[in-house]
Order: structure tokens, then sequence, then C-alpha cells
């Protein structure tokens, strides 16, 4: 099987959100696991960094299950606060982790839904990303994250996602009624 520029995208798409063609073309082409698409120059992104970003649980796990590499992006995604922290304090400096596209660790720990995350990467100075991690708990829902950033992260309450959609757009588009509520007594 010939591992194309074509086909390790089509493999980090998949990382994305597509459980059943990862698995498969894992098996098919082991190799796969590891390798990184360059989107733009300086700009590369596995199928794990995928799952990441997007918060894909399933995918990321089962990368993480064949022999994907833990980055404190998807241990963040995760939720698993204890491994987070002895990252963060073997290597304090991973607190300005950039995954894939330059994504922030914040936005990886808003993902999570725990506010525990939240509090433990700030805490350790993660504090890029704010509006995009609103953005993200706005759209999973996750009201006490979206709670918990609102009073201690001062997003912009006007940031668009890459659809152009503002987290008080997401949160009604999504019938979030009761982080609606709470973004408007912010000022959205």
């Amino acid at each position: 099987m010939s591992l194309s520029p074509e086909r390790i995208r089509e493999f980090v798409i998949a990382g994305h959100g597509d459980l059943a063609k990862v698995q498969a073309m894992l098996d098919e082409t082991p190799e796969l696991l590891n390798l990184a698409h360059e989107w733009q120059p300086g700009d590369t992104e596995t199928a794990i960094q995928g799952a990441a970003h997007v918060g894909n649980r399933a995918i990321a796990e089962f990368l993480l299950s064949r022999g994907a590499p833990l980055e404190i992006s998807t241990a963040a995604m995760l939720g698993q606060v204890e491994t987070v922290r002895a990252m963060l304090e073997r290597e304090p400096t991973q607190a300005q982790h950039k995954s894939a596209h330059g994504i922030a660790l914040l936005p990886h720990a808003a993902l999570s839904s725990r506010v525990e995350m939240l509090e433990l990467v700030w805490s350790h100075g993660a504090q890029e990303g704010s509006s995009m991690a609103l953005g993200l708990a706005v759209g999973r829902g996750h009201t006490d994250a979206v709670r918990w950033l609102l009073e201690n992260a001062n997003p912009n309450l006007s940031w668009q996602n890459f659809q152009g959609k503002t987290p008080l757009q997401l949160a009604i588009e999504s019938g979030h009624t009761v982080i609606a509520d709470l973004l408007r007594q912010y000022g959205a």
C-alpha cells in the first residue's frame, strides 16, 4: 500500500470523526498511525491530533490503544486530570503546548467538560485560546465549563468559529437555553 500524501490526508481527515474508517485504514496500513499530513507549510496534523481538537474520544482512545503517543492536548480533551497534572509538573512549559493548527491547550481542556481540568491548565499558565474554549464548551452544552470560562477567562463573546458563529448563536442553534441565558448575562 502506497503511503501517498493523499492517503495520509484521508487517514487524518477520518481521525476527526470516522472511527470505522480509521480502524479499517489502520488495519490495512498500520504505518499510518503516527504520520502527519501537512495542510500548509508548518501546519501538520496526525489523526490523533484531529480527534483531540474536535473532541472525538472514541477515535482518540482507539488510536492510543494502537500505540499513538499521548500528547497533553489529547490527555486534556479526554479529561485525564492526573495525567495532565503529572505532565505539567514534569515539564511546566507543556502549558504552552500547541497542537495541530496552533490550537492551544485551554480549548482541549474545555472539550473535557471538566471544570477541574480547566482550573488545572489555567493555573499552570494555559490561558491562551479562551474564546475558542468557550465556543467549544458551548457547542457541547457543557454549562459548568461555560460558566467557569465566563467567570475566569474573559473570553471574547464576539469570537466566531470556523462556520462564522458566535458562542450565543451556537447555544441558540443547539437549544442550550441555559447557556444562552448565561452568555447574555455576560453581555452576549
